[in-house]
């Protein structure tokens, strides 16, 4: 894959994951966002290949399976959470579709242990998020780093900066205002890519 066609992929791509969460693209956004995500994937694959440095598209390639990881892992603990919460009211969670079920719960007999129980299951799916996330933005910036430094496109760099403040401040609306934000960024760092290069620059000799 030439470095026109790697930037051109990795330019749509990220401006798909910018305008797929816009809440006007729903219900299709995550769509949007899906084939984005494969474009940029292959924009990441082909710098990997024409730069010759595996580590562009390794450390996107793993943010990403860590972000897929702490979706499962935060969705188990959800997930144990509510049945366990379920479970105290004495409320069979097989019969979770049946209306008649649900409104037989008597609020009342809800205890405060039951309550903290459940309070603790969230605080816990929202820690393993964080984690997740964080590890995701750390491979990502090293990712974005490595392509800096090969393409001479500073804002590459800019891009991984901010995503990682972003992964920081998730616990806050302007972490994942900034994490949005920098796909744009990500998406101008592609198509600011220089192409007048038609062979990937030399290897420097081991000294």
């Amino acid at each position: 894959m030439d470095i026109v066609t790697s930037k051109n992929l990795g330019g749509v791509g990220a401006l798909l994951l910018f305008i797929g969460v816009l809440p006007w693209i729903a219900p299709y956004g995550w769509v949007l966002s899906l084939i984005g995500l494969i474009l940029a994937f292959m924009g990441f694959k082909g710098f990997a290949d024409y730069y010759k440095e595996a580590g562009i598209f390794n450390n996107a390639l793993y943010a990403v399976i860590a972000g897929i990881v702490g979706v499962v892992a935060v969705a188990t603990v959800v997930v144990v959470g509510l049945a366990e919460f379920a479970t105290a009211l004495g409320f069979n969670i097989a019969d979770w579709t049946n209306a008649a079920a649900w409104a037989s719960i008597d609020p009342t007999t809800i205890s405060f242990s039951v309550i903290m129980q459940f309070i603790v299951y969230i605080l816990v799916a929202l820690v393993v998020a964080f984690v997740f996330v964080l590890v995701a933005a750390i491979l990502l910036r090293k990712s974005l780093g490595l392509l800096s430094s090969k393409t001479g496109v500073g804002l590459f760099g800019t891009t991984g900066l901010l995503l990682l403040i972003g992964a920081i401040l998730t616990i806050v609306f302007i972490g994942i205002f900034l994490v949005w934000i920098s796909m744009l960024l990500l998406a101008v760092a592609f198509f600011s890519v220089r192409t007048q290069q038609t062979t990937p620059p030399p290897v420097p000799a081991a000294s």
